[in-house]
């Protein structure tokens, strides 16, 4: 750890109605996150590798930042490991420097889902404030989206 980078990790949690198969396989379809998620504007697939026990999907994304009265876009490489069971991990590298780790779990809970996602943010000290607040409240902002997707269907 260097005294230029700050780290920071939240967990965020959303009760969804729906079942936990459906809920993940919704969470790990990009096209939707993409319509969920406040910050993401676009969603392009790169690679997906199959694996023993599930894939790896490389995409690019481009995000809208909100920086006070201005908003910058930012195009980053993310990718998913998806095991056929269990956590979905996700990492997205931004620049400068910005690094988000995930851990997203989907367990039963009163009949639909508990959705928790652990996120763990590595960025410049300068940056960081800004980029934790709004990492934080944009994936709060994409769990309530998955949780109205479903209170819809």
């Amino acid at each position: 750890m260097s005294w230029w980078t700050v780290h920071a990790e939240r967990t965020m949690t959303e009760e969804v109605p729906a079942p936990p198969d459906e809920v993940r396989d919704f969470y790990v379809d990009l096209e939707n996150i993409k319509l969920v998620h406040p910050l993401i504007v676009s969603v392009e697939t790169l690679c997906r590798t199959e694996t023993a026990d599930g894939y790896h999907q490389s995409y690019r994304v481009v995000d809208r930042i909100p920086l006070g009265p201005f908003t910058i876009r930012t195009t980053y490489r993310a990718r998913l490991h998806v095991p056929a069971t269990g956590d979905v991990l996700t990492e997205a590298d931004q620049s400068p420097g910005v690094r988000l780790r995930g851990t997203v779990s989907f367990e039963p809970a009163g009949g639909g889902t508990r959705v928790s996602e652990r996120i763990r943010i590595a960025a410049p000290r300068l940056l960081a404030p800004v980029t934790i607040r709004e990492a934080v409240k944009a994936h709060i902002a994409m769990l309530a989206g998955i949780r109205r997707h479903f209170e819809s269907v």
